[in-house]
C-alpha cells in the first residue's frame, strides 16, 4: 500500500555553537591524519565494519535518490591476484606508454609504479560500481541522474568511514577498469568507478610527507 504522505519529520538536533565548533575542529584533526596507504598488514577486518562502512556510503545524496552505486567486497585471495595481475597490465601500459611526461614526473615524489602488491595484501578490496541506469524487477530500465557525482559523493563518505573505523585506505584507478566488470561478474549497465584498498596499516608503514593546501588556498567566503 503506497504512503498516504510521502515525506517524514527531520530528525534534526541544533546544537550549540561552541559544540558545533568543538566538533567541527575534531573532525578535522581526525580527517587531517588520513593518508593514503600502500603498505598493509594482512590481518582480517571484522565483516560488521564493512559493512557499516558500505551502509554508510549508501546514506550519501544522489540525484533522484536513486543511488546508483553498487560496492562489491573482495576478500578471496585468488579473486585479488586477478584482479592484481589485471590492473598491473594497465599499470605497465600506462608507465611505459600513456602517461604523459608532466604526470609522471608529478607521481615521482610519491614512489608509484606498475607494481601493485597492496592489491593481494590487503585483506579487502572494495570494487565501486557506477550504475548507468537502474533495472527493476520487471527488467525496465530507468535514467540514472549525475552517476557520476553521487558515487563519488559516497565514494567520499566509504573512505571516512573506514578512516573512522580505524583502518587505512588507499584509491586506485587503473585505466581502463573494464576487467574488474568481467573478474567481478558485473553486469553491462554497470561501470568500475574505483578500486578501494582497505585494510590496518603495516607495522612502520611509511607514507609520503605531503603537505595539504591551507584554508585560504582551497576556499573563498563571500
Amino acid at each position: 500500500m503506497a504512503k498516504s504522505d510521502p515525506f517524514i519529520r527531520l530528525a534534526f538536533s541544533v546544537q550549540e555553537e561552541q559544540e558545533m565548533e568543538a566538533s567541527a575542529a575534531l573532525f578535522y584533526q581526525q580527517m587531517s591524519r588520513r593518508r593514503s596507504v600502500r603498505d598493509f598488514s594482512g590481518r582480517p577486518i571484522p565483516r560488521s565494519v564493512l559493512e557499516h562502512a558500505i551502509l554508510a556510503a549508501g546514506s550519501a545524496p544522489s540525484g533522484a535518490n536513486m543511488q546508483p552505486w553498487h560496492f562489491v567486497v573482495v576478500q578471496d585471495p585468488a579473486i585479488k591476484k586477478q584482479i592484481r595481475d589485471a590492473a598491473e597490465i594497465e599499470e605497465r601500459e600506462l608507465y611505459s606508454n600513456r602517461a604523459p611526461d608532466e604526470w609522471l614526473k608529478a607521481l615521482a615524489p610519491l614512489g608509484t609504479d606498475a607494481n601493485k602488491p597492496f592489491l593481494e595484501r590487503a585483506p579487502a578490496l572494495i570494487a565501486v560500481f557506477l550504475k548507468k541506469v537502474t533495472i527493476d524487477e520487471a527488467g525496465l530500465k530507468h535514467k540514472n541522474y549525475y552517476p557520476s557525482e553521487s558515487v563519488g559523493i559516497a565514494t567520499g563518505v566509504l573512505i571516512t568511514a573506514l578512516h573512522q573505523a580505524g583502518l587505512g585506505t588507499l584509491t586506485h584507478t587503473p585505466s581502463p577498469m573494464k576487467f574488474l566488470t568481467k573478474i567481478l561478474d558485473r553486469p553491462a549497465h554497470e561501470r568500475a568507478f574505483l578500486l578501494l584498498v582497505v585494510g590496518y596499516p603495516a607495522e612502520g608503514a611509511l607514507v609520503p610527507d605531503i603537505e595539504r593546501f591551507s584554508l585560504g588556498e582551497i576556499s573563498t567566503f563571500i
